[in-house]
């Protein structure tokens, strides 16, 4: 049995089916961990989700950003759509609700053994076994029937830190703010979530999350996605893993018992920022 961790899909089905091929994936046999945002900007979104819920326990996906603001548009809480949002065919099909169920039903942090896989990152402040006890919390309010209402209070970029006294919405909010949405921090490790581009081009007094170097992430190896203009990058402790593939570049798998590199390119799918 192989585990391959692969990048953001975002309803890239045609890229993820070469790349499968590419790697010999056997379902029931090999398990491919997915860093979230399985759909949203790529042409094939409704069929992608379906395909991945289709693998079963041959696929571990955790919720992204874009997968999260279906879910509050499902939900009723957001009605923002953008030209560029492809999400409408999934809600308008049949097996719309079915879909959804499924994947609101999706954890936000997976951790198996030495790996830890989240969709953005983690603060500096939080250890992953905290990290993981965190996760759980928001998803046992996104599988409750109360779902939707929890939803309409996700949005926002306050608070920017976190501290243990925080409660309510505003503890969740940081949670999914960091492993969904986040790429810097702040040199006192407040969530920056304006700042986008290349690590290289960092505005003065922002890090890149990673940067802060935990040690007590040393037991874990983690893996994420999100940062299409970081790309691929084997950091040792940290695989990120989004290599951009709707915005036409190439979609990445890592081989996690070798660290093996796969790569598949992809057509120019989008041609808005990167979110």
């Amino acid at each position: 049995m192989a585990d391959y961790a692969i990048g953001d899909l975002q309803g890239c089905l045609d890229p993820f089916l070469a790349l499968l091929k590419q790697i010999h994936f056997q379902p029931g046999k090999d398990r491919v961990w997915l860093v979230g945002d399985l759909i949203n900007r790529g042409p094939q979104s409704l069929e992608t989700l379906r395909y991945v819920k289709s693998l079963g326990e041959s696929a571990h996906a955790v919720l992204g950003n874009h997968d999260l603001f279906f879910l509050a548009v499902a939900a009723g809480a957001s009605t923002r759509l953008s030209a560029g949002d492809t999400i409408s065919p999934i809600l308008e099909a049949p097996d719309a609700e079915e879909l959804i169920d499924w994947l609101r039903h999706r954890p936000l942090m997976y951790v198996n053994h030495h790996f830890a896989m989240v969709h953005a990152g983690l603060l500096p402040a939080w250890t992953v076994e905290t990290a993981h006890k965190l996760a759980r919390e928001v998803e046992h309010e996104l599988q409750s029937p109360d779902w939707k209402v929890f939803l309409r209070h996700l949005f926002g970029n306050k608070p920017d830190n976190w501290h243990d006294g925080l409660c309510g919405w505003d503890r969740y909010r940081v949670v999914i703010n960091a492993m969904t949405r986040m790429r810097f921090i702040t040199e006192d490790g407040r969530i920056d979530l304006k700042s986008k581009g290349p690590l290289e081009n960092a505005p003065v007094g922002l890090k890149a999350w990673f940067a802060a170097k935990n040690p007590a992430w040393a037991s874990h190896t983690i893996i994420c996605g999100h940062w299409s203009a970081l790309g691929f990058r084997d950091m040792g402790q940290v695989i990120s893993l989004d290599s951009g593939c709707v915005w036409g570049q190439c979609l990445t798998a890592v081989r996690l018992q070798d660290r093996q590199v796969y790569r598949t390119a992809c057509p120019q799918i989008a041609s808005l920022g990167e979110d």
